[in-house]
This record gives structure tokens, sequence and C-alpha cells, in this order.
């Protein structure tokens, strides 16, 4: 399957990264010469998406300023579902990894099944990510079904912030914003919410420490 839309999340307000965005959003904030959120669409452009809906919030006139100039993909500005009419990427604009041997977007689309799922995640490694030291989100079945975390253990994934979602998930989800968790767990209830182990090195960009610990990790890969 080839994914020609994507929806990419960069209305937070980036509180764990102050200082750094009392003055810049978080999504604008440079890794390795790179806004994150450029490093994003860069991949999902590289993928073969040709159109990106993006919502913003915090400092949304100086996102809207930084994207003005790109035309790979094209730039929808805010929650445009009309846009998205077939299964399409969701991303987080401060998601960021090194791939491995395949890249990571074409691996999430080529394992999606509409048949099967509503929601497939891109899952790294809690062991192996930089930057992260949280208890995981996800247990994965062989089979790549998926549930939550059972309070007070330890799982072996984390959300990378990368899916692909079925528009169907959208039609009586509720009116204004609402955390994307509750579609998650809709799907899972239902037994439709599947991951995908990435290939590569997942890097949690949460903290202005993480920064320097991330563009390590990309020269070294590069070296």
């Amino acid at each position: 399957m080839t994914l020609q839309r994507a929806m990419v999340l960069a209305a937070g307000l980036g509180t764990r990264m102050r200082p750094l965005t009392d003055t810049l959003p978080k999504p604008l904030l440079p890794v390795a010469g790179k806004a994150l959120i450029d490093h994003v669409l860069d991949r999902l452009a590289d993928a073969g998406v040709t159109t990106a809906v993006v919502n913003v919030h915090h400092r949304a006139d100086q996102i809207e300023n930084h994207l003005k100039g790109r035309t790979r993909p094209k730039i929808v500005i805010s929650d445009e579902r009309g846009e998205l009419p077939a299964p399409f990427f969701h991303m987080n604009s401060d998601t960021l990894w090194i791939e491995g041997v395949t890249p990571n977007l074409p691996r999430l689309a080529a394992q999606f099944d509409a048949a099967r799922m509503d929601i497939l995640l891109l899952l790294a490694s809690t062991a192996t990510s930089i930057g992260y030291d949280g208890r995981g989100d996800f247990v994965m079945a062989p089979d790549g079904r998926l549930s939550r975390r059972p309070e007070r253990e330890v799982v072996p994934f984390v959300y990378a912030g990368a899916a692909v979602l079925a528009p169907a998930l959208f039609a009586d989800a509720p009116k204004g914003a609402f955390s994307l968790n509750k579609l998650f767990d809709r799907a899972g209830e239902a037994g439709r919410l599947f991951g995908l182990r990435l290939e590569g090195t997942w890097m949690h960009v949460g903290t202005p420490a993480a920064i320097k610990a991330a563009e390590a990790a990309i020269l070294e890969s590069v070296a």
C-alpha cells in the first residue's frame, strides 16, 4: 500500500523543552542543523507523501511562516479531515529516528491491512532507544496485536510517534480537541490495534539534554 496523505501534530506547548521553547515552538527546534518538523516532513516526502496536514496552536504563526516555502509535501495547515479520505500517516512533529536497512514509513504502509487493522503503530524498543527511560507503552502479541502496559509493569515497546490510521476512526470521534489515546483504546478493544517494530534507533527528544544525545547519535550514524 502506498500512502499519499499524512497528518503531523505540531500544536503542543513543549513545556519540558523550556527555556528553548520560550521563544520558539518545539517543532522548530533544530536538531543536527534541521528543525524537528523538517526531519518529519522530509521523511514523509521520501516515503511518497504528497500532502501533509499540520495542526498548529502554540506559536502557530512561526510554524506557518517556516512551512510556507515547502512544496514536498504540500502543506495544509490545521485539522482538515476532508484531506484524508484514505488510510494515512499520523506523526508527531518531534519524532526522530535513525533508519535501519529498510526505511520505516514504507514498511509501515506495506504492513497496514485495512481488513484487520484500524491503527498500525510504529514501536521502538525501550532497551535500545536514546533518551527514553520510561516503562514502555505496549505489549505486542506474536501476530502484532497490541495491548496496553499493565499498571506498575515494564513492557518492551514504546510508541515511536508514527502510525497509519484508518479515516473511519474519526467518523464518531468527539468534537474539538481530544486525546488520540481514545482512538488507540477503541481500536485495542476491537482487536484492531497493531504494531510494527522500528528498524534502526529511535530518539526521544523530550528535553534540551536529549537534543545533544540525538545529535551525537546522528553524527555517529553518518560517520
